[in-house]
């Protein structure tokens, strides 16, 4: 039987649970919640009081950034590694990041919208948070640490297929798409629990009192009860985090391309008493509910809201004892975590008896005297060379095995690859014909279409001009010609037996933008007939 102890640091509290694994039964040993000044102090009670000095622990992920990639299907998992790696250091130029401060984790999920590419969820985490959060655990045996996102669809039921969202409102909110049982997307939401304890803590002044009401508060949906006022006080401060959660999972589900049948709510704020039948009034197509550990029964003496309280811990103790999805520990392995307990030496010198037992107690021998520390080190250096021997043994006649079928795997995928470049080449040929004889056809109608606008602008001018100047034209004033004598060019005579009505007949053909760049000549006075000519271009 094996045991991992799942931590789940926020702030200012940690959850906890420490979980058995017997074949495939899967326990919650013991769990709850500490509130911490110092941090440290607050992982070393933990530890005591769960008595897992030796046990695995497995941690969240602090300050991760996730990106997503499009890869074609058919490259090999070497190439597709060096692929994803390329288009990482290329964001990370775009953004001026240095890719080397960074560890980075990927899963491979189905690309739902091409059948022949693979989408790329790539997770990436602060290498200097990533040393911090190892460093609070330092002293124990850490041996995993994930971003939660990736842990907590641990928690459901994997024996039916569905599509859901897994909504966790810790101290910020991840929201998980899951489309046939895989996760597909992860949306970060910045507003989380901590937004509303933040708030509650500012009439409270106690975060441990902040988070009890928060634990008692009910939400009364449009069907419910009136609320009495203190209960109206703290779900001020509650229900604009939860209202723009609510938003931004609408927004999810609107832009899946697939359909979403049911949302879990879990997380801090998912004590809130009537949260799920919140989530259902305003996501009513949908099936709302609370998240439970699958695994987790009715337990007797034990309030079942009490295991959901640490369901963020128990996913990443889940993860610690190798379930759910494989390749996002982002601490990286030495040799002494891949080396199975039952293997390591272990010499208690303080024995009254002077057992001494190694290979996890396959053999024992009892001393006559106490063994110094030179016998006790030369013991250890033997049977770690041991060890090796075997190892190195057993590794080299299973590396040689996998490098024939790689070989053979490698010439076989050489092989095809050369066939799809080739069929490629082909179709990449087709592609440049096709796009010259579509660059013409382009080029002509683009021609065609400039003609039929400038006959258009050309036949429609004259006509637009004669409504404007009769808009504008005093009574006094008669037109005795107009022409076009350019493209846009109109020449305009006018004559009228007062000079200050062509004068103004002219200041509106400027001020109205009939005409652009007016210019008019001096009037000619003829007996009591005065005529002028105005020119200009059409705008």
């Amino acid at each position: 039987m094996s045991n991992c102890l799942g931590l789940y640091i926020c702030e200012n509290l940690i959850k906890y649970a420490k979980v058995s694994k017997d074949h495939d039964n899967l326990k919650v040993e013991s769990f709850g919640i500490k509130f911490y000044d110092k941090l440290g102090d607050a992982i070393d009670q933990i530890i005591q009081e769960t008595y897992s000095q030796k046990t695995p622990i497995s941690v969240n992920l602090s300050e991760q950034m996730y990106n997503y990639f499009e890869m074609f299907s058919l490259l090999t998992k070497k190439d597709l590694q060096k692929a994803v790696t390329t288009e990482f250091e290329s964001f990370c130029v775009d953004k001026n990041y240095n890719p080397n401060a960074f560890e980075s984790r990927y899963a491979v999920v189905d690309n739902k919208l091409d059948k022949n590419k693979l989408k790329i969820i790539h997770i990436a985490a602060n290498k200097i948070e990533l040393n911090k959060r190892m460093q609070q655990i330092e002293g124990y045996k850490l041996t995993n640490v994930s971003p939660i996102s990736m842990s907590i669809p641990n928690l459901i039921d994997t024996s039916e297929k569905q599509n859901a969202l897994v909504v966790n409102i810790e101290d910020e909110t991840t929201i998980t798409t899951i489309l046939d049982n895989k996760i597909f997307d992860v949306q970060i939401i910045e507003e989380g629990s901590r937004d509303i304890l933040s708030r509650v803590n500012l009439k409270e002044n106690s975060y441990s009192k902040s988070y009890e009401i928060c634990k008692n508060t009910t939400i009364y949906t449009s069907a419910g009860n009136d609320l009495d006022a203190e209960m109206s006080t703290y779900l001020d401060d509650i229900m604009p985090t939860l209202n723009n959660i609510v938003g931004q999972i609408r927004k999810i589900i609107n832009s899946s391309t697939e359909k979403i049948d049911k949302v879990y709510i879990t997380g801090t704020a998912a004590l809130i008493n009537n949260i799920d039948l919140y989530f259902q009034e305003y996501l009513s197509e949908l099936d709302c509910e609370i998240l439970r550990p699958y695994f987790v029964q009715n337990v007797q003496d034990i309030n079942i809201k009490d295991y959901i309280e640490v369901n963020s811990a128990i996913s990443l103790a889940l993860m610690g004892l190798g379930e759910g999805i494989s390749g996002m520990n982002f601490k990286k392995q030495t040799f002494a975590d891949k080396v199975p307990d039952w293997m390591k030496l272990e010499i208690d010198s303080d024995k009254s008896k002077k057992e001494r037992k190694y290979l996890g107690g396959f053999f024992t021998w009892d001393l006559g005297q106490k063994l110094d520390k030179t016998e006790t080190s030369l013991i250890r250096v033997a049977v770690a060379l041991f060890l090796l021997v075997i190892i190195y043994s057993s590794f080299s006649a299973a590396l040689s095995n996998q490098m024939d079928k790689k070989e053979e795997e490698a010439q076989e995928s050489i092989a095809s690859t050369n066939e799809q470049i080739a069929l490629a080449n082909q179709d990449n040929e087709k592609i440049k014909t096709k796009t010259n004889e579509y660059s013409n056809m382009i080029q002509y109608l683009q021609d065609a279409n400039d003609r039929i606008t400038d006959r258009n602008r050309t036949r429609n001018a004259i006509p637009n001009l004669l409504n404007q100047i009769m808009t504008i034209i005093p009574v006094d004033v008669q037109l005795t010609s107009i022409e076009n004598t350019g493209d846009t060019h109109i020449v305009i005579n006018a004559q009228s037996d007062k000079y200050e009505q062509l004068g103004y007949f002219t200041a509106r053909i400027k001020v109205e933008s009939i005409l652009t760049n007016v210019i008019s000549t001096a009037g000619q006075k003829d007996d009591n007939t005065v005529t002028i000519q105005i020119e200009g271009d059409l705008p």
